[in-house]
């Protein structure tokens, strides 16, 4: 199964010193085939949100000062079913000093 994995900033993280290491993280689940891609993304002041009403776009650009929960980056993974995307999701360093949110992929013929 596919899992979309979210890594949320949280404003209330375990311990804010906590610096481990992303790649003891990264390495062996790229190794093993778990991990197909994962990326941080740039800062909310580079965001744009889209939406149409009425048949006009309406954007917004931030930084939106109102948002507590900021998704800092992804990771896309390859199991076997949620509870290993748990375990997976429960070592990354994030899961201390953010949220991890998992989402499985739903298939287009559903």
């Amino acid at each position: 199964m596919k899992y979309m994995m979210f890594v949320v900033a949280d404003p209330e993280p375990d311990d804010p010193r906590d610096e481990s290491d992303i790649d003891e993280w990264v390495d062996p689940l790229d190794a093993a085939g778990k991990r197909i891609i994962g990326e941080v993304l740039a800062p909310l002041a580079e965001t744009a949100v889209v939406r149409v009403r009425g048949g006009k776009v309406l954007t917004t650009r931030g930084p939106f000062v109102e948002t507590s929960e900021v998704i800092l980056g992804f990771d896309i993974l390859e199991v076997d079913d949620l509870d290993e995307a748990i375990e997976i999701a429960a070592r990354h360093p994030m899961a201390r000093n953010g949220r991890i949110q998992l989402r499985a992929f739903q298939p287009w013929d559903e």
